[in-house]
């Protein structure tokens, strides 16, 4: 059986119950009908385009054009990183460190998966290289993001006790290390949750899409446990590695804590 086309009509019908739910929202008084009815339509508007945009990408299969893709998704994934951080680093540290983190963690893992394990031809073919790298980065941005929140936070809230604890005498790993566990743990725990999750109460994104698409069952469950095995490796290793990078920053080279390296909470 092939997939059945969707009309506008139809995805019309479908905006409908985004609509009911706005005035749900409005008439309830929770002020956030007018975020997503924008949400909605940048939606639409943003995944229109990119429909075009892997079009025209899937037509050249070209190698230069899949790494500017690539570079795009990264830079854009930074900047979310960034944005969803209360009391961010200053300067260029805040959007560096969850990208570097990304770049290093995200594309690793997407290039070992296509070489070694999924094997197309030429290893960097759209059809597989950008919906996987997709699926690394924005999992991966995620939790690096939610794992940084944490640690400026807890950093900010306890500065107290890690000061107390350099004039100790402890080096600046001990004095931030409950931080820097409890930011790392809360960057995976989402993923892992998602993991011990899977089919169980939930049927993953991908395999649902290859199901409908007409795909076997038994192969859409193989490509989603890669997928998801991917996902976590990307994410455990950029979350650690953001932590890490973004502790030591709060600390300068006499392992003072620096709180002026970290910018007004956003309003």
């Amino acid at each position: 059986m092939g997939v059945i086309e969707l009309g506008w009509w139809q995805l019309a019908l479908a905006a409908l119950m985004i609509v009911a739910l706005a005035a749900c929202t409005f008439a309830a008084r929770l002020e956030v009908g007018r975020s997503l009815l924008v949400a909605a339509l940048r939606t639409v508007l943003q995944l229109a385009l990119i429909g075009l945009v892997l079009e025209a990408l899937f037509a050249t299969s070209a190698l230069h054009w899949v790494a500017l893709m690539a570079t795009a998704m990264l830079l854009i994934a930074g900047r979310e990183v960034m944005a969803r951080q209360k009391r961010r680093l200053t300067g260029v540290w805040s959007f560096g460190i969850g990208t570097l983190a990304m770049l290093l963690s995200s594309f690793t893992v997407t290039v070992l998966s296509l070489t070694l394990i999924i094997g197309p031809a030429p290893w960097y073919t759209p059809q597989y290289a950008i919906p996987l790298l997709g699926m690394m980065l924005g999992n991966t941005m995620t939790g690096v993001a939610l794992s940084l929140d944490r640690l400026t936070e807890g950093v900010w809230r306890q500065r107290a006790l890690i000061e107390g604890r350099l004039m100790l005498g402890q080096r600046w790993q001990e004095a931030v290390g409950d931080l820097r566990r409890d930011a790392m743990r809360g960057g995976l725990i989402p993923t892992i949750n998602g993991m011990a999750a899977a089919g169980v109460v939930s049927l993953p994104g991908m395999m649902t899409g290859q199901i409908l698409a007409g795909s076997p069952p038994a192969v859409a469950v193989k490509y989603q446990i890669l997928v998801m095995f991917a996902i976590t490796a990307a994410t455990g290793f950029g979350t650690l590695l953001a932590v890490t990078l973004a502790s030591r920053r709060l600390f300068d080279e006499r392992e003072r804590l620096r709180l002026d390296r970290l910018a007004a909470p956003k309003k």
